[in-house]
C-alpha cells in the first residue's frame, strides 16, 4: 500500500525527474490526467492498471474529490499507485489536497516533484524569469481563482508595485481582466508581455507584446489554455534567448513509416531538430517462416563471387542463420561482400567483415554500376 505523486513535467516527456519515471514504472495502478502526456505511459508497466481522469480545462472524466477517493481505494487494495499529474503536484496541481487525504486516511504517499509549466514554458520561449539586469524575484499566481474564496486573494497593488516577473497560470479566460487590474493598480501599459502555448510541446506557441496590447494579441492569434502568461522586463530577453523554436525544423511535420521497432532512432532525431514526429508504419521486418530457401544459399555460399546486403534487417537475418546452422564469418572466406548505406555497412562490420563495396548513392542502380566496374558481371552475384 503505497501513492507516489509523481510530477509529470509540461509536456516534454524528458523532463521527468529520473525518480519519478523509476516510481512510474513500479506502480500497480497509475491514475494519470491529460497534461500527463501519453508518451510517458509507455514507461507503466504492460500489466499495471491504467485510469484515466482527465482535468482538461472545464471537462474533467473525474471529480476531484472521486480521485482522492479512488487513490485511497486502490492503496488500501494492497497496490503500489502512481498518480501522474502534469508539471509539478504541488504547483496550482491539487497536489496538497490529493496528499491531505492520502493523510487522513493512513496511506503512506510520497511526493516526486516534477518540473513546472511556470518555469519551463517560459524557458523553452528564451525568457529567463529572473536576470541580475531584469528581475530578481518571480510570482507564481493563478489565473482563475476558485469562486469559493473569500475575496480575491490577488493584492494588486502590492503586484503592480514589485519587481517581480509575474506568472499567471491557466488565465487566459481572464487575461483581459488580469492586464486592466495590473494597469488599474500602476503598472505600466507598455510593459513587456508574453504569451507561451502548449510550453515544452511541439505544439508550443509563443508571443510578445505590451500588457496593454497582450488581450487583443491574444485573440488575434487564437490563444487559448494551456497558456502561460508572463509580465515582466525578462520578456525582452526572447528575441535573443528563444531556442525552442529556431530549431531548423521546428512547426514541421515528419511522419516515420519505418517499421515500428526501428523507428524510435529516427523520431528521436527528427524531434530533436524540432520537428513534430508522427511514427505511422508502413512496414513490419518478420523473420522468414520457411528458409528452405535461404539455407540452399547458405550452402552454395562457396560458389558465389560476391555477397550484396541492401539493410540491416538482412544483415541481422543472415547473421542469425549462420548461428542457427552453427556458423560464422568464416563461412564468407573468399567471397567479396558490399553493403548499401553506411548503416548496412556497420551492421557487416560488426560480422567481423569488412565490406569490399559502399556505394555512394543508395540505389539499385548505383550497387548495379559499381559492381559492374569491379568486375562482378564475370561472376555469380547473391
Amino acid at each position: 500500500m503505497y501513492v507516489y505523486l509523481i510530477g509529470a513535467g509540461p509536456g516534454d516527456p524528458g523532463l521527468i525527474t529520473c525518480k519519478g519515471l523509476r516510481a512510474l514504472s513500479e506502480a500497480d495502478v497509475v491514475v494519470y490526467d491529460y497534461l500527463a502526456g501519453d508518451a510517458l505511459m509507455a514507461h507503466a508497466r504492460p500489466d499495471a492498471e491504467r485510469v484515466y481522469v482527465g482535468k482538461v480545462a472545464g471537462n474533467h472524466a473525474m471529480s476531484q474529490s472521486d480521485i482522492n477517493r479512488l487513490l485511497v481505494d486502490k492503496a488500501k487494495e494492497g497496490k503500489v499507485v502512481a498518480r501522474l499529474k502534469g508539471g509539478d503536484p504541488y504547483i496550482f496541481g491539487r497536489g496538497g489536497e490529493e496528499a491531505e487525504t492520502l493523510a487522513d486516511a493512513g496511506v503512506p504517499f510520497e511526493e516526486i516533484p516534477g518540473v513546472t509549466s511556470t518555469i519551463a514554458g517560459p524557458a523553452y520561449a528564451g525568457i529567463p524569469l529572473t536576470h541580475r539586469a531584469a528581475a530578481s524575484s518571480v510570482t507564481l499566481i493563478t489565473g482563475h481563482e476558485d469562486p469559493a474564496k473569500p475575496g480575491s486573494v490577488h493584492d494588486w497593488q502590492a503586484l503592480a508595485r514589485s519587481a517581480s516577473t509575474l506568472v499567471f497560470v491557466m488565465g487566459m479566460k481572464n487575461l483581459p481582466d488580469i492586464a486592466r487590474n495590473l494597469i488599474d493598480a500602476g503598472l505600466k501599459p507598455d510593459t513587456p508581455a508574453a504569451l507561451v502555448h502548449w510550453g515544452t510541446t511541439d505544439h508550443q506557441r509563443s508571443l510578445t507584446s505590451t500588457l496593454a496590447d497582450l488581450p487583443d494579441a491574444a485573440r488575434r492569434e487564437g490563444f487559448a489554455n494551456p497558456s502561460i502568461i508572463v509580465v515582466g522586463e525578462v520578456v525582452r530577453l526572447r528575441d535573443k534567448l528563444n531556442w525552442f523554436e529556431k530549431r531548423p525544423l521546428f512547426g514541421r511535420t515528419v511522419v516515420v513509416t519505418r517499421a515500428r521497432e526501428q523507428a524510435s532512432d529516427s523520431a528521436a532525431r527528427f524531434a530533436a531538430l524540432g520537428a513534430r514526429v508522427i511514427q505511422f508504419p508502413t512496414i513490419a521486418v518478420k523473420p522468414l517462416a520457411d528458409h528452405a530457401e535461404l539455407d540452399a544459399a547458405l550452402d552454395r555460399l562457396p560458389t558465389y563471387d560476391w555477397l550484396v546486403f541492401t539493410s540491416v534487417n538482412g544483415v541481422r537475418f543472415f547473421r542469425e542463420r549462420l548461428d542457427t546452422r552453427n556458423l560464422d564469418a568464416r563461412a564468407l572466406a573468399g567471397i567479396k561482400v558490399a553493403a548499401i548505406g553506411p548503416a548496412t555497412a556497420e551492421a557487416v562490420r560488426a560480422l567481423g567483415v569488412r565490406p569490399d563495396f559502399v556505394p555512394e548513392s543508395y540505389v539499385a542502380e548505383s550497387v548495379a554500376e559499381g559492381l559492374l566496374k569491379l568486375g562482378a558481371a564475370q561472376g555469380r552475384v547473391l
